[in-house]
């Protein structure tokens, strides 16, 4: 049996989106439903910040990418993770997508984690 890489998606949605638009937004995108505009500049700077850290044009030797280039559209980014992707990179994630005001999806179970800016106590 071989292993599974770890896919996380960043999402650019309006403010006060909830996580079950996320999740409505990902299963679009899954049954090939996109929306046909320029792509949100959160995004843009995402990308930007994460693959200048790890790059994934070309992806080189020890990158954390499972597959290169990352899929990109105008509403999100997804990343598919090597298994043995090093917890620093998670946290750069994490850190970015807050960053840029974006919501994390994780596929493995589903769970979407607002940017900090939008939890509320």
């Amino acid at each position: 049996m071989s292993a599974v890489s770890f896919d996380l998606s960043v999402w650019a949605l309006p403010a006060g989106a909830t996580p079950d638009q996320v999740r409505a937004a990902v299963q679009r995108c899954r049954e090939g439903r996109h929306v046909q505009q320029h792509p949100d500049p959160r995004l843009v700077g995402f990308y930007r910040a994460i693959t200048a850290a790890y790059p994934d044009r070309p992806a080189g030797p020890g990158t954390p990418w499972e597959v290169a280039p990352l899929h990109t559209a105008c509403d999100h980014i997804e990343m598919n993770l090597v298994p043995t992707c090093e917890d620093q990179v998670l946290l750069d994630i994490e850190r970015l997508a807050a960053e840029h005001d974006l919501m994390l999806f994780d596929a493995q179970d589903g769970t979407v984690y607002p940017p900090p800016t939008r939890v509320t106590p």
